[in-house]
């Protein structure tokens, strides 16, 4: 074998070896990372300033549903979900939302994420409304102030305004009956 054919054969085998290794390394860690929580800067912070109109022709029970601002947030413990009607794994955490809405220890509410209305409304009509109140972010301005991800993600927030939780992702029942079990009733056992 010549030397050229041999530099050419250790040419083709020595990235797809590299490649192997690394795409091995990647599924290893992949399989073994217990802890799949990304952090966030605001957790203990105020939540971010913001006031969000209504979606529009929006009602529950014959009354029009009220937008959002930080406001409401204050003198109660309060859920704040970021979700849109395009979003599937939104459609899929739902049932779990309407579940939640009937714990009267927190005050559900939404913020309606880069969403045309029609489409909320139906998403909400068809599935059920669980929010108390939604904001309407069209351009995604109080997403990027929430640091969301993507949607859906939520926030437990303080009844005075401090972020308590932060769920990236749909609620699985694990992670309800878990960390924001957790999160919820250390909240009460602090609250006056």
């Amino acid at each position: 074998m010549s030397d050229a054919s041999q530099s050419r054969r250790i040419g083709v085998i020595l990235p797809l070896i590299l490649f192997v290794a690394l795409a091995g390394l990647f599924l290893f860690r992949l399989a073994t990372h217990k802890d799949d929580a990304l952090p966030s800067t605001l957790i203990g912070k105020p939540a971010p300033v913001f006031d969000l109109p209504p979606v529009a022709d929006l009602t529950r029970d014959g009354a029009p549903m009220p937008g959002l601002k930080t406001a409401d947030l204050q003198g109660r413990l309060t859920l704040v979900n970021v979700f849109a009607s395009w979003c599937a794994p939104c459609r899929d955490e739902h049932p779990l939302l309407l579940s939640l809405a009937k714990d009267p220890r927190i005050r559900l509410v939404a913020i309606n994420y880069k969403d045309q209305p029609a489409n909320a409304r139906r998403f909400l009509g068809s599935l059920g409304n669980p929010y108390v109140a939604i904001g309407s972010d069209d351009t995604g301005r109080a997403a990027i102030d929430w640091g969301v991800y993507g949607v859906p993600e939520s926030f437990l927030i303080s009844a005075d305004g401090h972020i308590l939780y932060k769920q990236i992702g749909p609620f699985t029942e694990e992670a309800i009956k878990g960390p924001l079990e957790k999160a919820i009733a250390d909240a009460v056992a602090k609250a006056p």
